[in-house]
């Protein structure tokens, strides 16, 4: 699926990055049946990290990025023990947005861009950004909750957001394929070392209830 000897670079037909992308969405559905059965093994990790190179070669995509770096590292002494297969098991139903157990009814948002552990949240003078659908309610009240505790609200993904809230109404759009040029966008910066971070709906009103 990816172009590797750049035979079409020169047809108007072809994208190097949606040739990424249709990749990355055919990972979803790898992960999906990985972890149909509730367990993964060795040889299925071995598998899954090969068909990640194979497929994915540019690995273009911040998320795809940060499945493949920690599956790397579990298999880099050749050995996937049972904490990393159950941790493994974890990362790809949140990759596939599937509840543990099923690969028919989509459930929460991908959780793998979040910041682990989620970080200290402040208030005063920190930038502010919402996306996907808030719980809680419109966006424009999330954003007043903040301005109400001394914070700001940002326009858009840049060096000058320091919170990224992700909204925790799961629905079709948050499968990998569609899960935001704005998720996309932060992870990139934080990978550059920018201070950005990414947390759940739910970090942000625990800390916003106290």
């Amino acid at each position: 699926m990816v172009d590797l000897h750049q035979e079409f670079q020169s047809s108007g037909f072809f994208h190097e990055a949606r040739i990424d992308r249709r990749s990355a969405d055919a990972l979803v559905g790898v992960a999906a049946g990985l972890a149909a059965d509730g367990k993964i093994n060795q040889q299925e990790a071995e598998f899954l990290k090969t068909w990640i190179e194979t497929h994915l070669v540019h690995l273009s995509d911040p998320v795809v990025n940060i499945l493949y770096k920690r599956l790397a590292e579990m298999l880099s002494d050749g050995v996937l023990d049972s904490d990393e297969s159950v941790e493994l098991l974890g990362m790809l139903h949140q990759f596939a947005g599937l509840p543990v157990g099923s690969i028919q009814t989509f459930t929460a948002p991908n959780a793998l861009p979040f910041d682990n552990p989620f970080p200290t949240l402040s208030w005063t003078d920190r930038v502010f950004l919402f996306t996907g659908v808030m719980a809680y309610g419109p966006r424009k009240e999330c954003e007043l909750r903040v301005t109400e505790r001394g914070g700001l609200i940002g326009g858009a993904v840049s060096k000058k957001i320091h919170y990224l809230v992700v909204g925790s109404i799961g629905n079709d759009q948050w499968l990998h394929s569609t899960y935001g040029t704005k998720i996309k966008k932060a992870v990139e910066l934080r990978g550059s070392g920018i201070p950005i971070a990414i947390i759940s709906e739910d970090h942000w009103q625990k800390v916003l209830f106290g």
